[in-house]
């Protein structure tokens, strides 16, 4: 216990002054390059169209492309001290790499098991019609066509994951702790959406008052997803997982609950609701223990103090 403390102690006289203040302007910094990377190119038309979605595929690539650097900048610049090399602190590492492909998509589903229900149960599609369209090369060939279906499902939660879980986690763990850091990456991340505001404000989408409303619940529900894949990456100290899980979350959407208490099987509907919430606390710890992944994980091995986050 003394030399555990002895440890912990010579850690903490390790941090440098000021690293704080230079971890949150380092990843205020990076947010602002990656939401203004989707501004660099002028047009009139909307997000949604295909000419736009590939700009901004060009610019948020080399933003993203770019992220580490800022971490890398801030460990020579604070003369940080860290065990695991630059890849490791980003989340690419083999160690524990199936289990992290794995477990936390599980995990998130089973958080979805009412939405997922539900959708079998409206789905006109039998079992086996679904497998055989999902093993059929057209079916794939289609979405990786649709620019929308890439920037949703492979674009936007690679680059946004590297940029606001894998380098910005890094830099807020020393000096606030991988508690404190899984509550505090999130407001960069929801901030970051807010940009959208300004796109419904100049295609004239919606009331002012509706457009607030949905800019308030857009910043919250966005918060909590990135406190959720914060979490992932802290205890599995890996990429994929959260970029598997902010995948599966953009396809599915918010939870119709309005359609959920309409619908014609709604005990069924609510019933896997409450069920596949209650899993979800019940698995949240065991299915993200830091055993499965190799212990600790990389950014665990930044704090400055022990934390029940990184062990078993």
């Amino acid at each position: 216990m003394t030399e555990e403390k002895g440890i912990v102690r010579e850690q903490i006289e390790g941090v440098p002054e000021g690293l704080c203040w230079l971890s949150v302007l380092s990843c205020l910094l990076l947010a602002c390059c990656y939401v203004g990377s989707l501004y660099v190119w002028r047009s009139d038309l909307p997000r949604d169209h295909p000419a736009v979605i590939k700009r901004r595929f060009t610019s948020v690539l080399i933003v993203s492309g770019l992220s580490p650097l800022f971490v890398w900048a801030w460990r020579e610049f604070t003369a940080y001290r860290t065990h695991s090399p630059l890849l490791a602190l980003l989340g690419i590492r083999l160690e524990g790499f199936i289990s992290a492909i794995v477990l936390p998509l599980l995990l998130t589903m089973v958080l979805f098991l009412g939405p997922l229900i539900q959708l079998s149960m409206d789905c006109p599609w039998s079992f086996i019609d679904g497998i055989r369209v999902v093993l059929d090369p057209c079916f794939w060939t289609l979405c990786l066509s649709d620019m929308r279906w890439l920037r949703n499902q492979v674009v936007a939660p690679l680059t946004e994951e590297l940029v606001f879980r894998a380098c910005m986690l890094p830099m807020l763990v020393p000096c606030a702790g991988p508690t404190t850091a899984i509550f505090t990456c999130p407001l960069f991340f929801g901030v970051a959406h807010f940009h959208h505001v300004i796109e419904l404000l100049r295609f004239r989408q919606g009331t002012l008052s509706g457009i607030f409303l949905s800019a308030v619940f857009q910043f919250t529900y966005t918060a909590l997803f990135g406190a959720y894949t914060a979490f992932i990456f802290i205890r599995t100290g890996h990429l994929m997982g959260p970029v598997l899980c902010h995948s599966f979350c953009n396809y599915m959407g918010f939870p119709a609950i309005s359609t959920a208490l309409e619908h014609p099987q709604r005990p069924i509907i609510l019933s896997s609701y409450l069920l596949g919430v209650t899993l979800f606390f019940l698995l949240l710890f065991p299915l993200t223990d830091p055993s499965y992944y190799g212990v600790p994980t990389p950014v665990c091995t930044l704090t400055s103090s022990p934390s029940s986050l990184c062990f078993s």
